[in-house]
């Protein structure tokens, strides 16, 4: 059974269909992407899945149970955890911090006992505190040692992209979505961030559904592609499969070139 499925799922903005009787599924331990051109409706896709928008129609099933129409924090602790296409770090945090804040949703202490600091809720910062030290020591170097009490904006902008995916992974996530996460990049820096995705799903255990405009990124990254134009699925299977469909390559290239081929 698949871990996520999107079922008949739309969603429009007055007149403009952006989301059209979508069907995706991501099975357990697989890498996705999502390709498509700008405005195809992918990170729409992505607000749909972490609850930000609630779908016209359709719905979203995550391990069995249907998500759509509930509130993102409750997705969140669901097992569902996100990045974003526009860096959203507390950036006058610690980089310790900033992977602190994602485990609150999990705590039990009350306010007032986290203000008086007591033995429950002492206890839970010392277990929050040594979750986000695990997840930062995932990236080993880049986010270890003296950097945990930098603030994140003292950060490079790929070690920024790094520390968002370590707040995500603090949730509890089974399922990651990460939004064009080498967007920005220099070549260096976007192998890097290939070899990461593939570390996350091999050594991590997660399943990992990605928006991704790089096809160098995309072709080392992925189980399977699916491609979208003005929220329609024109594409989906192996990478060479969608890179050479002639519907994709019209959607990104024109229908001149796509007829040429």
């Amino acid at each position: 059974m698949a871990l996520l499925q999107l079922r008949d799922v739309s969603k429009a903005f007055g007149g403009l269909q952006v989301v059209n009787s979508l069907d995706l599924e991501v099975g357990e331990g697989e890498v996705v992407s999502l390709i498509g051109p700008n405005g195809a409706g992918k990170t729409t896709v992505f607000n749909l899945i972490t609850g930000i928008f609630r779908p016209d129609s359709g719905e979203i099933v995550f391990e069995g149970g249907i998500v759509s129409g509930l509130l993102p924090h409750t997705i969140t602790t669901r097992g569902i955890a996100r990045t974003f296409q526009t860096l959203r770090l507390f950036l006058n945090m610690t980089v310790l911090e900033n992977v602190m804040v994602a485990t609150y949703g999990h705590t039990r202490a009350s306010i007032l006992e986290s203000m008086l600091q007591l033995p429950r809720s002492r206890r839970e910062e010392k277990e929050i505190r040594k979750l986000a030290e695990e997840k930062l020591a995932f990236f080993g170097q880049r986010l270890m040692g003296y950097r945990w009490d930098q603030p994140a904006y003292s950060l490079s902008y790929a070690n920024r992209r790094r520390l968002e995916i370590a707040r995500a992974m603090a949730t509890g996530a089974r399922l990651l979505l990460l939004d064009e996460p080498a967007a920005g990049m220099n070549p260096v820096e976007t192998h890097e961030m290939t070899e990461l995705i593939g570390k996350l799903r091999d050594e991590g255990g997660y399943t990992i559904l990605v928006i991704e405009h790089d096809m160098h990124v995309v072709e080392g990254i992925s189980d399977r592609v699916v491609a979208l134009d003005y929220g329609v699925k024109i594409a989906e299977g192996s990478f060479d499969d969608v890179a050479t469909n002639p519907r994709v390559i019209e959607a990104y290239l024109g229908l001149r070139t796509a007829q040429t081929k």
